[in-house]
């Protein structure tokens, strides 16, 4: 199945950014995607929560969603959105970070909420503390689709491997791992990590990423790590998209997924055992 990853640089301002990834879009199916993927947060990287919340919709009436599926039906395209930012629906005021898989007929297949939450000290000028801004979710999400069976993740859920296991326990083929990723982490562990997701799980890694400094006229930037990551099944990088903003495309064969699980057969080979 011809694949593609939408490398993205998103400034703050969802509106703005909306026809150039429609665009990006547009052109990946114009190269032959079935399958086109985008990063976290497709529609807002920012730094201010304030901000956030004065240009973030809810579900029902975010402009990205909305685009997005139009675009899947009037290409007869799978889309997986990497994430949203999106405000919630109930009395907790903080907001959501939920990926999207959209079918050929423009439908939801499937949503994920981020379970786990970026809280770090990264070093002395870059932490982070998602946990105030986003509600984490609480239940993994397998989608079920012609594209295949997708475990789907967001970004920092990549470094808790029983989320991927509980994944292709239930029949993932496929894991996402949209990401809008630090430098300075991305380069200790960006490609340890998902190529030990893709070798422990037998699956395809597909992981499209923000990339670069993110554009705000009045708030304090942002800079993401890029390298929109394909791993096969036998841990091999099939591509790296590297730090320029554009679209990757590559070839997603399923039946590499039963080849690798063939030749080591780990899973089947695990026996339970007492603790320490």
């Amino acid at each position: 199945m011809r694949t593609a990853l939408l490398q993205l640089n998103v400034s703050d301002d969802p509106e703005a950014n909306l026809p150039r990834t429609v665009q990006m879009v547009q052109q990946a199916v114009d190269m032959g995607a079935e399958f086109i993927l985008t990063p976290e947060v497709t529609n807002c990287v920012s730094t201010s929560r304030t901000h956030q919340h004065d240009v973030l919709h809810h579900q029902d009436d975010d402009p990205t969603l909305a685009a997005l599926r139009d675009l899947a039906k009037q290409n007869d395209v799978h889309i997986l959105i990497g994430s949203l930012g999106l405000k919630g629906d109930t009395e907790d005021k903080r907001l959501l970070n939920r990926s999207f898989l959209i079918c050929p007929r423009g439908d939801i297949v499937a949503q994920y909420d981020k379970i786990h939450m970026f809280d770090v000290a990264i070093n002395n000028t870059e932490t982070f503390q998602e946990s105030a801004g986003y509600q984490p979710g609480n239940r993994a999400v397998l989608a079920k689709a012609d594209c295949g069976a997708v475990g789907m993740a967001i970004c920092y859920d990549m470094r808790f491997p029983r989320l991927a296991d509980a994944l292709v326990t239930a029949g993932a083929q496929i894991l996402t791992f949209p990401a809008a990723f630090s430098p300075v982490t991305g380069a200790a562990h960006w490609h340890s990590l998902l190529r030990a997701r893709a070798i422990e799980g037998g699956a395809w890694v597909l992981a499209p990423a923000q990339t670069g400094t993110h554009s705000s006229a009045l708030h304090k930037t942002r800079d993401t790590y890029g390298h929109s990551l394909v791993v096969d099944p036998w841990g091999e990088v099939v591509l790296d998209a590297g730090t320029a903003p554009g679209i990757y495309v590559f070839d997603l064969d399923l039946e590499k997924v039963a080849e690798a699980r063939r030749r080591i057969p780990s899973r089947d080979n695990a026996r339970a055992f007492e603790g320490p």
